[in-house]
């Protein structure tokens, strides 16, 4: 699995845990639907930080802890 897709299965987790929709993620965090389904959505390549801080910050988690989790322990090296 590649960071991408480690990131997007993480925000997948945490809606999941607090029983939320992507939709709801999007405006928790003041980002458009569209982004948030675009960084799910498996065919798109990039995520950005920023992005990723965003939606953090509508979970009311810090970047810390949420790449504190397994998935993110092993993933494939992205310099090919």
């Amino acid at each position: 699995m590649g960071v991408k897709d480690a990131v997007a299965e993480r925000f997948r987790e945490l809606c999941k845990d607090r029983g939320i929709r992507a939709n709801e993620l999007a405006v928790i965090s003041g980002v458009t639907p569209s982004t948030v389904y675009s960084m799910l959505d498996s065919s798109r390549r990039d995520v950005s930080i920023i992005t990723i801080k965003k939606l953090c910050d509508g979970l009311e988690i810090s970047l810390g802890e949420f790449f504190s989790s397994p998935i993110f322990d092993g993933l494939e090296q992205e310099i090919r």
